[in-house]
């Protein structure tokens, strides 16, 4: 009788839940139309500007992603490593190469700019893993956590000494302007984002799904003592699983920098802390809902920020944060993400 009375309740909480996530998709769906209604050219603006913000919080987001689903920690350093990747290429372009406008040359130095600031970003990456992370895999959860906060602290610094104290401003190689739709204006510097980070997460897609070396990073992320004794090198493909998150990272820095113009020491917590949320919000460990999280965030900003109706700016982190929370509530493992069992 007890167990009966038990799964009746499962089940009433289930249908007050599903009740629940229908209105309150029912009345999403209703304000976006209003909004539509009210101005369907601003409203496919925004549109487009959060799904620009979105896919660059993707490519953060896929490096905190990667790194919990192959070593279960949390690298609070990546947002700063997205900053150093900024701090790079303004100088990469601005000041070694002196590239200042939009012109054949500096397309191909934006072009070698790209190449050069993945591999920085992953060879710092691969060497915060190799002396920082690697002695930890097996110590309490704990002390790996408290070194990943260490470390954002040491990068912070370097990049409170190699940019100052306060944001500078970069002129951007990218053209400027807007690409007209239907009355619709697009920025060129958006269409370029969509251009630069798609193929780079099909690339990071077919690395992980197709090839050797993704198939080995799916083995150890399941158990490393197995892949071990498959004749699986553990160290040199979570090695090689840092480095593609430092190289994401280092595009994402790019096309920051590019695209909105400015560096900052402290920026690594700003949009780190967002690319996180994404993480965790589409499932965190899964490569696809860390991309979907990052996506339906950068929408949810733009549409709250520049629709008609619409809280605003100023209360753009609570709108996206007090989603994050219900989402938790009733589903604590992410959109996208699987109850796990703890390894013992």
């Amino acid at each position: 009788m007890a167990g009966v009375t038990y799964k009746t309740r499962q089940l009433r909480r289930r249908n007050i839940e599903r009740s629940l996530a229908t209105l309150a998709i029912a009345g999403a769906l209703f304000w976006l139309l209003e909004n539509f209604i009210k101005s369907p050219t601003q409203f496919t603006e925004v549109t487009f500007t959060g799904l620009s913000n979105g896919i660059l919080y993707a490519l953060i987001a896929l490096g905190y992603t990667l790194v919990y689903g192959i070593i279960e920690l949390i690298n609070f350093a990546h947002g700063d490593l997205f900053m150093l990747g900024g701090l790079f290429s303004a100088h990469f372009i601005t000041l070694w190469f002196g590239e200042r406008h939009s012109s054949g040359k500096g397309w191909g130095v934006l072009l070698l700019a790209l190449i050069s600031v993945m591999i920085f970003c992953a060879v710092i990456n691969i060497t915060i893993e190799r002396f920082a992370y690697r002695r930890l895999r097996r110590a309490p959860k704990l002390a790996p956590l408290i070194t990943a906060v260490g470390m954002s602290f040491i990068l912070q610094f370097v990049g409170l000494r190699w940019n100052g104290s306060g944001q500078k401003t970069w002129p951007s190689l990218l053209p400027a302007g807007n690409l007209v739709i239907f009355k619709v204006k697009l920025p060129y510097t958006t269409l370029i984002s969509f251009a630069v980070t798609i193929p780079v997460l099909l690339a990071l897609s077919y690395i992980v799904t197709r090839t050797k070396q993704g198939k080995a990073m799916r083995a150890t992320a399941q158990d490393q003592d197995a892949s071990r004794l498959m004749g699986i090198n553990v160290n040199r493909t979570i090695s090689f699983t840092f480095a593609l998150g430092g190289a994401l990272a280092g595009a994402a820095g790019l096309l920051f920098e590019q695209t909105r113009g400015l560096t900052s020491y402290n920026l690594g917590f700003q949009l780190g802390l967002i690319a996180f949320t994404a993480a965790v919000m589409g499932g965190i460990g899964n490569l696809q809902g860390a991309v979907l999280g990052a996506v339906i965030i950068g929408l949810i900003q733009g549409w709250n920020d520049g629709l008609p109706i619409g809280l605003g700016q100023q209360w753009s982190n609570t709108v996206v944060f007090s989603i994050l929370i219900l989402l938790m509530v009733f589903k604590p493992t992410g959109l996208l993400g699987k109850p796990t069992t703890e390894k013992v």
